[in-house]
């Protein structure tokens, strides 16, 4: 069922048993988990079905740091979220990266993989994703091009990517939302504030308005944000009406850790002769591929971050210009169309040219990186005294790397090139930012993945993050949260299908606490 709440009484009350703050890959996973059962659900979506210019501009906010792009442009504000323009890069994290690393400070979840292994399976056909199979051996089977490099798998092995068509949740969960008896969908419902009981034990209703000038009010026995990990932090940080430093920030770290794949090319590998290297190649219509990835003894061993490389064709790269360096202006400039669906400028289709090129096989490839990073209480997200049109706060991300990432990739390709070295097939050269072991400065050329991590991070001890095991916010019995925010650390993969995963898994959870 939907409803436009621009076209409702104004002060209207809104009540459900489940109200879900976001309608993107979190909040509409979430909420089909409900569909055909007696639970009223209310998803709340800011926007309307498409993109609007006037309401992205509500993300507008500023940073400082290490450079990033404008945070007007980081997530689409309207139903489906940015599924509408995300490329369908999937994979799961490692084991690894559920544990606790000495050497990586502020490390370890509460919960292992195994506990999302049944919600990783479940997310694949939200995704639309192919088997639950990330052995390389089961795609090589498939598709016997897919040969891989023979260096030593104990050191270096390969990481398979499965690839959603990418799935467009606006397009694909829009009917089955709106036609839903117990689902209902009210769009241009920005939520303003958070109001919970004197004791800040419980939330009452959240307040919602749209630029018709109308406010209403939702009322519910479960909230769930699902909004992003910086939109997440941001309204929590602005419900200041009973907690002056914000909901669930009583130790500050509301905001904090906010965590973003460092993706950078890096280094050349030239082969002894020409390859196709169809295994860890990638455009548009592709199943699985892989990346190289380092082993997580070796990874212990030589106490570095978990990062993989993906190859591209020299003389194709040479004419890329980085993604940091398409966004000129606050605007979007030079990328504008990105910001809106099915964009072709996101389409990844090798030319004519370039296919026949492919068949003959290439002697040089650019090696890309793709890392995650420390988690950092310094990397953050506050708000701003200035308000966007409805009266919220605006955002202020501050980015702040750490000298573990840069060692870290050095490492990997010295890694990656004594072991291509061994086996005699080809050399590899580390680009002019990562000759110094010195230099902790990163190129001007430096970006992110759109991948937001952290802000309302998982911890049993509510001093160490926002919400415990189960998604909830320490101290608030029926307020939870949704999504990447919840990340401890980055893994190297693409966050969506973990973020459904761990939706799915929170849906769960809160089936069990309504008692269905």
């Amino acid at each position: 069922m939907h409803t436009d709440a621009r076209k409702i009484d104004n002060h209207s009350v809104i009540e459900g048993d489940i109200c879900i703050v976001g309608a993107g890959a979190a909040g509409i996973s979430i909420a089909m988990q409900f569909a055909n059962t007696p639970h009223r659900v209310i998803l709340l979506e800011g926007g309307g079905f498409q993109y609007e210019d006037r309401m992205q501009e509500l993300y507008s906010g500023t940073t400082s740091g290490q450079r990033y792009f404008p945070l007007k442009s980081i997530r689409l504000h309207y139903f489906g979220g940015t599924t509408g323009h995300w490329a369908g890069f999937c994979s799961t994290f490692d084991d690894i990266d559920f544990q606790k690393r000495d050497w990586i400070e502020h490390s370890g979840w509460p919960i292992t993989k195994k506990d999302l292994e049944p919600f990783y399976e479940k997310a694949h056909s939200i995704l639309d994703l192919g088997p639950y199979n990330y052995d390389p051996a089961f795609w090589q089977k498939r598709d016997p091009s897919m040969i891989p490099l023979p260096v030593d798998k104990n050191i270096v092995w390969d990481k398979i990517w499965q690839f959603s068509p990418p799935t467009r949740f606006n397009s694909k969960y829009r009917d089955p939302v709106t036609h839903s008896k117990n689902i209902h969908l009210y769009t241009y419902a920005n939520v303003t504030d958070i109001l919970t009981d004197e004791q800040v034990g419980q939330v009452r209703e959240v307040t919602i308005k749209n630029f018709e000038g109308k406010t209403h009010t939702v009322r519910a026995k479960k909230f769930i944000l699902a909004c992003c990990s910086v939109q997440n932090a941001r309204l929590l940080l602005a419900s200041r009406s009973q907690a002056p430093k914000g909901l669930g920030n009583d130790n500050d770290n509301v905001g904090r850790y906010f965590m973003e794949h460092v993706e950078i090319k890096s280094a050349e590998m030239w082969m002894a002769r020409p390859e196709q290297l169809q295994m860890y190649q990638w455009e548009m219509g592709t199943k699985a591929r892989a990346e190289l990835a380092i082993s997580p003894q070796e990874q212990a061993r030589h106490k570095i971050l978990n990062g993989t490389s993906s190859f591209t064709p020299l003389e194709m790269a040479k004419g890329q210009k980085s993604m940091i360096d398409n966004w000129e202006d606050e605007k979007g400039n030079g990328m504008a169309k990105l910001m809106r669906e099915d964009s072709k400028e996101n389409s990844f289709v090798l030319t004519k040219e370039q296919k026949e090129a492919a068949k003959k096989g290439f002697r040089a490839f650019q090696l890309f990186t793709r890392i995650e990073q420390a988690p950092n209480p310094n990397s953050r997200i506050t708000i701003l005294d200035e308000k966007d049109e409805l009266g919220v706060p605006r955002s202020h991300l501050h980015w702040e790397l750490t000298p573990l990432e840069k060692r870290s990739i050095r490492k990997i390709y010295e890694i990656i090139g004594k072991e291509c070295g061994k086996a005699d097939i080809a050399r590899v050269h580390m680009l002019d930012y990562l000759h110094d072991e010195q230099d902790e400065s990163w190129p001007s050329f430096t970006g992110g993945g759109w991948h937001h991590m952290g802000t309302t991070r998982m911890s049993e001890d509510p001093k160490q993050g926002v919400v415990d095991p189960q998604c909830k916010v320490h101290g608030i019995d029926n307020l939870y949260v949704a999504g990447s925010s919840c990340y401890v650390t980055a893994a190297a993969p693409n966050p969506t299908l973990t973020l459904v995963a761990l939706s799915l898994r929170l849906a769960d959870h809160i089936k069990t606490k309504l008692g269905n």
